[in-house]
């Protein structure tokens, strides 16, 4: 069932006034596919506008923490913990894994899908230059923990 309408089919904000607070946590991961040369170029630190990953790890992290200003219906939280890991998966691909922690009435599945997709989008930003063709995703929440739902994890990896 879904929450986010009002008795006028509108839009609203859920109301979590009564909702138990427990500790949450929510993993998210996203990708960019790029030209192997450009990802050498990374790993070298040759990218011009500086260290990418750096970048795109303080940009994942700002992302989590700003998630309510740019999602319309999404609460407002209180991170206790924003981390994200770079791992290259072939010689052409970034994942990345963000991870966000709470303790609070309502989960942080927005704030891990959003921290992906920034450093997602940084990464694309600083590249752009010598590989506009990169590819971004998928993005998808991985698992979740705690709340009224309990615990959750994608029945399968996704390419």
């Amino acid at each position: 069932m879904l929450t986010h309408f009002n008795e006028q089919q509108r839009a609203r904000m859920v109301d979590v006034t009564h909702k138990q607070e427990t500790e949450r946590m929510a993993v998210a991961k996203s990708r960019v596919v790029m030209q192997p040369a450009t990802l050498e170029t990374i790993e070298q630190g040759k990218i011009s506008k500086g260290d990418v990953l750096a970048v795109a790890q303080i940009a994942g992290v700002m992302a989590a923490k700003k998630t309510a200003e740019i999602i319309p219906m999404c609460h407002p939280i209180f991170t206790t913990g924003v981390d994200l890991q770079f791992k290259k998966t072939a010689e052409d691909t970034i994942e990345i894994k963000a991870t966000v922690k709470t303790k609070g009435v309502t989960g942080v599945e927005m704030e891990a899908l959003t921290a992906a997709s920034a450093a997602a989008l940084t990464i694309y930003d600083m590249c752009k230059a010598i590989d506009p063709e990169m590819v971004i995703g998928p993005t998808y929440l991985l698992q979740k923990t705690g709340g009224k739902s309990g615990n959750w994890s994608t029945s399968l990896e996704k390419g």
